[in-house]
């Protein structure tokens, strides 16, 4: 019997809730920590001058100044009390969310009961809400479809989701039972060939898949095999490498199938094929997050006697906890050593930092120090770890509490509460001058635009570098409002140690006005010169307006599609050979048009097996080893660290944490720009990796333009998509973010928006709560690439494709709006053709751009209208719109099948 581990299902499905997901960033841990500071005054309270128990760190206080390095807002709040006692500097208690690993066991069972009555079972051992989110393939079928099932195959409190699944709770059996369970009654004298399903937690919203793809049970001996069949007449691939056949990790969304009657076939022939069913069981691990609630209590006070600073930390965190910390002196935050003497269990760390291990409480529910600090000191810098691969920071950065009366805040006094000037109010005078400070900065740069307007040299580049600093502006701005806790490794801990480098703005944000063309499909492999084809279309492209083109992975790979890659340095693929490629991407920079590499990083499938049998041993010019390979992927038994990100079970994952790694990737990465002439990457699964990763790649390649496929799941109530996606887009941003914006991202909310709003006449979806675009678009346009159909969700494959008839009202929308449009290649050249290129002369013409200003004037039921840029207005949907006539003239320039589009005359 096989067993494969079940992970949360993260990536390209459907019809799953919104999860929120706890990361290390650069490597995976069981038990992670989020902490958030939040004060909601900044009163001290005296404790005396006895120090209770608690976890000591350094902080120095000062008679006249009191001062707070934290700040954030939430529900948690922090508690901070005061009282008249001059010697305690605050008394703080941190809420802390601590993220453990439940495992446990999921089966699968097929049972005949009687002659010609069979039944399905499926069971979880992990406590929780547990959904079966199922449906069935009949015969006849192609692809991956779903439909619903016969009635009298529904066990009972089943709720149907549309016309193509149903949900069904699993229950404990009895009030003993360690497992949740639910059985489906299989009715085999209907044409059912398969029964297709995934797991879902309700309580979390993750839902659970096998190898990436649907658990699929045949019925019948010939069910196809895509490496995701369990049974006793499941397949297995015989690719090296790989587990099982992959032809994409995309799930429908959204995708109603066919009727269940137009899938009848006789029950006589349907019987007589399933002759070879068997019992079976089938048992995976399976492992889910669940979150614990604890505290970090941190008194400092000054010592009369001494005139030290005396801290005490307290925490009910469990096993060992160990502070990281050093000084801070001379007006830097760079770390320093104190002088002796250290408090007991203290360490000197490569010279860089000590660490104090903290006592053990002697009712052993957490633990407790001290220390004292010089008084002459200015600061302290610190991190908490737990254990070699799990720290905690704040907020992304060192905690830092400030010694000197210079880096505090005043304390508050009658006075200054009676004047306004209390700590509240300077530290909103602080926002505000943070805040005009960026707005100036970028104001300045728009002059220096309009300044180089009338130059006639090197025009376009200047001033490209000049959007360049306003990104990096807007990314400083972003961090500075929107910051995470991650947890990292020791590594991530030595460079913020170091002195930190100058900021590097990378190139692979483009120049705000590319239209993206993808140049191919999921079958354009089979012709064996796609190159060539696709080079004989370059001066129509050029003529339709794209100005980049999306080329598809050009390795040698496992599967003929090129999305799992094997030797990186042989381009001689399904596509063409590597002369065939170089020679395309000349004639495209010949007319004009950039082009992209889709660089598949995230997994590579390996030469060799190990002395185990398990293919994790590389070859060619990469010729890796296992350190290679992430440790918590169990099919592929890396020695390389845990993964940074969400494991792709079909191949062996790559440890981008490895600087053997990382400078093998830098550098291929900086041949294929030389050597085949690429402009920027298309970065495939994302989600598996750390997006400072993905900086390090571009920083490294100097890409004009780079976006990740970070596909994650949007949020559904009961099968109902919900109308806020904040959280769900939200996600995307965190990404983008973590790239230092040196990369987009697809932008999937859109997408999925547009999707539900024009397949059910819901176009009210199209405006979020604060009247902005609900996508990425919304949060940050200048890194969201829209588009409606990609290989995946479209072409043969229709995993997720766009409402039928309804393309043009989508195209109509993200080619009008800001962000980077993209369009399909299937698109271009069909009946479409015509109504596209209309919209691209337009946008182009009008020069729309990743950062046009969007104003919606109309969302109602049946109608979405807007005006971008004061230009161009649209309108998609049934319902009636007409632009102000007040002050412009407009003139109405392309329309179709509910859409119209004016311009400005």
């Amino acid at each position: 019997m096989s067993t494969v581990p079940i992970e949360p299902l993260l990536h390209h499905s459907h019809l799953r809730h919104n999860s929120r997901i706890y990361r290390v960033t650069r490597g995976f841990v069981p038990c992670s920590l989020n902490l958030r500071s939040h004060f909601t005054c900044n009163k001290l309270h005296s404790i005396g001058s006895t120090v209770g128990p608690g976890m000591s760190l350094g902080f120095r206080s000062s008679k006249h100044r009191r001062s707070v390095a934290i700040r954030a807002s939430s529900s948690d709040t922090a508690v901070v009390e005061t009282s008249q006692s001059d010697d305690v500097v605050f008394k703080e208690k941190f809420p802390v969310q601590r993220i453990e690993k439940a495992e446990g066991k999921m089966y699968v069972r097929m049972k005949q009961v009687k002659e010609k009555n069979w039944q399905m079972s499926v069971g979880c051992s992990l406590p929780g809400k547990w959904i079966l989110h199922w449906g069935v393939s009949y015969v006849g079928d192609t692809g991956s479809e779903w439909d619903q099932p016969p009635e009298d195959m529904r066990p009972p409190d089943s709720i149907a989701i549309k016309d193509y699944a149903i949900e069904t709770p699993l229950k404990k059996l009895s009030e003993g039972d360690s497992f949740y369970e639910v059985t489906i009654n299989l009715n085999l004298e209907s044409s059912v060939a398969a029964l297709n399903f995934v797991l879902k937690d309700e309580e979390t919203g993750a839902w659970y898949q096998h190898k990436g793809r649907d658990f699929k049970v045949p019925l019948l001996a010939d069910v196809p095999d895509d490496g995701n069949l369990i049974g006793a007449k499941k397949g297995f691939g015989k690719w090296p490498g790989a587990l099982g056949k992959l032809s994409n990790i995309l799930l429908k969304v959204d995708e109603p199938g066919a009727k269940v009657q137009e899938k009848s076939k006789s029950s006589s022939d349907s019987t007589k094929e399933r002759k070879g069913l068997e019992e079976f069981y089938e048992e995976m691990p399976i492992s889910k997050h669940v979150s614990d609630d604890n505290s970090v209590s941190v008194t400092a006070r000054k010592c009369p006697e001494t005139s030290k600073n005396i801290v005490t930390v307290e925490t009910d965190l469990p096993g060992d906890v160990t502070v990281h910390w050093g000084v801070c002196k001379n007006g830097s935050k760079k770390w320093e050593i104190p002088a002796e003497p250290y408090p007991e269990e203290t360490i000197l760390f490569k010279k860089k930092a000590l660490r104090t291990r903290l006592q053990r409480k002697d009712d052993g529910n957490g633990s407790f120090g001290s220390f004292s600090l010089d008084g002459k000191l200015e600061g302290l810098c610190f991190v908490l770890k737990l254990n070699e691969n799990t720290w905690l920071n704040n907020r992304g950065e060192d905690f830092y509490v400030p010694f000197s009366i210079s880096s505090g805040l005043p304390v508050e006094t009658e006075t200054a509460q009676a004047s306004g000037n209390t700590p509240e109010a300077k530290q909103e005078v602080i926002d505000t001058a943070v805040t005009d400070e960026i707005i100036t900065e970028i104001r300045n740069l728009a002059i220096d635009i309009s300044s180089h307007k009338n130059q006639k040299t090197k025009v376009k580049e200047v001033q490209e570098n000049i959007l360049q600093e306003i990104e990096k502006l807007a990314a400083e701005a972003y961090s500075i409002f929107r910051s995470t806790t991650p947890t990292f490794s020791e590594a991530s801990v030595l460079e913020a140690e170091a002195d930190e480098p100058e900021i590097k703005i990378s190139s692979g944000t483009g120049s705000g006005f590319e239209i993206l063309c993808q140049g191919f499909n999921w079958e354009s492999h089979k012709s064996g010169r796609w190159y060539m084809e696709l080079k004989e279309k370059a001066d129509e492209l050029a003529s339709l307006g794209f100005t980049v083109l999306w080329l598809p992975p050009p390795t040698e790979s496992v599967s003929p599609e090129g999305y799992m890659p094997k030797d990186l340095y042989n381009l001689n693929s399904r596509y063409g050979t590597i002369d065939e490629l170089k020679d395309t991407v000349r004639r495209f920079h010949d007319v004009g048009i950039k082009v992209l590499g889709d660089a598949v990083l995230n997994h590579r499938c390996a030469h060799f097996k190990n002395q185990n049998g398990v293919w994790n041993l590389f070859g060619g010019r990469l010729n890796w080893d296992d350190r290679a390979v992430v440790a918590d992927d169990p099919h592929f038994q890396g020695r390389g660290n845990k993964s940074s990100g969400d494991n792709f079970h079909a191949a062996p994952n790559i440890d981008h944490s490895q600087d053997f790694v990382r400078k093998d990737i830098k550098e291929w990465l900086c041949w294929m720009r030389e050597e085949i002439g690429y402009d920027g990457w298309r970065l495939d699964f994302v989600r598996g990796f750390w997006g400072g990763y993905v900086k390090d790649y571009v920083d490294a390649s100097k890409p004009y333009f780079a976006v990740g496929e970070y596909w994650d799941s949007l949020s559904y109530t009961y099968g109902e998509m919900d109308y806020n996606q904040d959280a769900h887009r939200q996600r995307i941003v965190d990404w983008i973010n973590a790239t230092s914006g040196a990369a987009g991202a697809f932008d999937v909310t859109t997408k999925g928006i547009l999707h539900v709003a024009l397949q059910k006449c819901e176009y009210w979806r199209l405006s979020d709560p604060k009247g902005k675009p609900p996508g990425v678009v919304g949060y940050w346009p200048s890194r969201a690439v829209t588009f409606i159909e990609n290989h995946d969700t479209g072409s043969t494959q229709g995993h997720w494709r766009f409402p039928g008839g309804k393309e043009m009202q989508g195209y109509a929308y993200i080619l009008t709006h800001p962000g980077t449009p993209a369009v399909f290649f299937d698109h271009i050249f069909s009946d479409y053709r015509s109504e596209i290129a209309s919209l691209l002369s337009l946008r182009n013409r009008k020069k729309l751009h990743c950062r046009s200003e969007v104003k919606i004037d109309k969302v109602e039921r049946d109608v979405y209208a807007a005006i971008i840029d004061e230009k161009v207005a649209m309108k998609i949907g049934p319902g009636h719109y007409e632009p102000p006539s007040e002050s412009k003239n407009w003139s109405l320039v392309v329309e179709g099948r509910d859409y119209k589009v004016w311009e400005t005359s």
